[in-house]
Parts: structure tokens; sequence; C-alpha cells
């Protein structure tokens, strides 16, 4: 259902407030510059620190801008089941495509409880699901025999899942476990040459904010098999994945796109600071690596 270059979107913020005009350019760029798909209200897009009202805004203004020319999967994650299912049947009700559905975190769940958890999100809305696995941020694992027995469950409901998780080994786990219509994105940019060759169609992806094209004709040359091509433009962006996390994200992501995006601020609302002096210095050269800035 869904494949190739599709980026965690952030959320623009001028003096405090969304930037809905920015915002929407943003949208625009994205789709004229390749991507296959977009993510609002992710963890890119500062969802945990988004009002209710705010997170519903960036989802529909994401939705009227794309305006049907690429499928929307809304963020609606929550470590609150109802409060997860208010976000979807929003998103829904405005257009989105699919939900992204992150593990419950803070709360800890065991796997039956992210069984109920994703089941009674299943059963009580009709929009697909992709389940979206990252411990290092939620410490609950979504294990492969969970998400296995959701897909079982839920056949056409659950469809694929974005894996953070680190361990390459899941994209067999999950294509052995699952039927082969089950979409298998990568959460982990610097991770997605192998995750591809695993049987991955495409990424979730921090750094396809900052460079939409350079990801999307990566993706296209892994879902061609033109390996030799991949590897080029792996190459190029290696360097602009792990800065993208040489801070707190999306700090780093925020002043990447404030040197290649005409107009955009990098604020970030607290916790999160402005990316430090390493960090910046770090992106300045992947940037030029890439070719983005000269």
């Amino acid at each position: 259902m869904f494949s190739g270059s599709i980026p965690a979107l952030v959320t623009p913020f001028r003096d405090g407030a969304f930037d809905e005009p920015t915002f929407r350019r943003l949208v625009d760029w994205q789709i004229e510059n390749g991507s296959s798909a977009l993510v609002p209200c992710g963890t890119t897009g500062e969802n945990s620190t988004l009002s209710n009202a705010e997170h519903h805004r960036v989802i529909e203004v994401c939705i009227e801008q794309a305006a049907g020319r690429v499928p929307v999967i809304a963020g609606c994650g929550s470590n609150d089941t109802q409060n997860a299912l208010l976000h979807m049947t929003f998103s829904k009700k405005c257009g989105a495509a699919a939900a992204l559905l992150v593990a419950p975190y803070y709360n800890r769940p065991s796997q039956e409880g992210l069984l109920a958890h994703f089941s009674y999100l299943a059963e009580h809305i009709d929009l697909p699901i992709v389940l979206y696995n990252v411990p290092a941020r939620t410490v609950t694992d979504i294990k492969p025999e969970t998400v296995i027995e959701l897909a079982r469950r839920f056949p056409g409901k659950i469809i694929g899942i974005k894996d953070a998780s680190g361990d390459l080994s899941r994209v067999t786990d999950h294509r052995m476990g699952i039927s082969k219509d089950f979409c298998q994105l990568s959460g982990d940019d610097e991770l997605a040459l192998p995750f591809s060759a695993a049987g991955g169609v495409g990424c979730i992806s921090v750094t396809a904010n900052v460079a939409p094209r350079l990801c999307a004709d990566f993706q296209a040359a892994c879902a061609a098999g033109n390996l030799a091509e991949a590897r080029r433009l792996n190459d190029l962006l290696y360097p602009l994945h792990y800065a993208m996390f040489e801070d707190a994200s999306p700090g780093p992501v925020k002043y990447a796109l404030s040197k290649v995006f005409e107009g955009f601020g990098a604020e970030l609302r607290l916790p999160l600071v402005p990316c430090n002096e390493g960090a910046r210095k770090a992106v300045d050269a992947a940037l030029v690596h890439a070719g983005l800035v000269k």
C-alpha cells in the first residue's frame, strides 16, 4: 500500500504557534521532489508537545495541501488508547489513507497489553494501521510474534510496520510470518539499504525532510534492484542520516531545513532546544557532502 521515500514531517513553529503557511510550502516541496507519501504528527513532528487541537490541525492541513497527490499516513499514536482512537477518528474524517500508531510509551504495556491496545483500535475504526516500533523511545518493543498475530487477526487492517528497532532480522521474521502484502518500512535512514535488501519497500524518513529528491531517488534505485546506484546515493546521504541525530531530534533536522528551505525557522518547543554547535557543524558538513549546499 505504501512504498518509497516517506518523510516524517517536521512541524514548523513561528513565535510558539504552528506555522501553517510554511508547512503548506513544505508539503508542496516534498511532493514536487518525489516523496511518495507524507507522515504528519510523528515523532519528528514534535507530536508530544502538540495539543489535540494543534495535532488535528497539522493533519488536516497536510491532507488538504496534499490534495490527493500522495497519501497521508497520519500520526495517531498515544499511550492512551482512547486518545489514539480520537486522533484516528479525526484523521479518517479528513481523508487520511492510514494511521501510524506507535507502541504506547511510558506506561510500558506487556505484549498482551499491546495486542489489546492495537486490537481495540482495529476493531473500533475502519482506518488502516501502520504499526510503529521504536523501543529506544518507547521502551516497549513490539515483538515479531505480536506483529504477526495482529496481522493474522486483522488482515487488511494492520497493513504494515515502521520498524525502528535496529534489528534487521525482523524484516525476515515478519516476511516469513505474514502475507507478502504486509508493508515493511524502515524507521532508520542509515539502515534503509540493508532493510530493502531484506524485503522492505521504503522508509519513513527523517532525512527526507531535508533531501527529498535524493531520498526518493535512492528508494527508486532500491525498488529497481539497481544496487550500484542505491549504494552511490546511500553514500551521499549517509553522513546526513547520522547528523540528524547528533543532538536531540528534530533539532538538527530543523537546523538543516533552515539551510536548504527558504524561510524555514528552526524553532522548537520545550523541552527541546536548538541543537548544539557540534551538531550544527556535523549538519553543515553533511549538507556539503550530499551536494545540498556549497
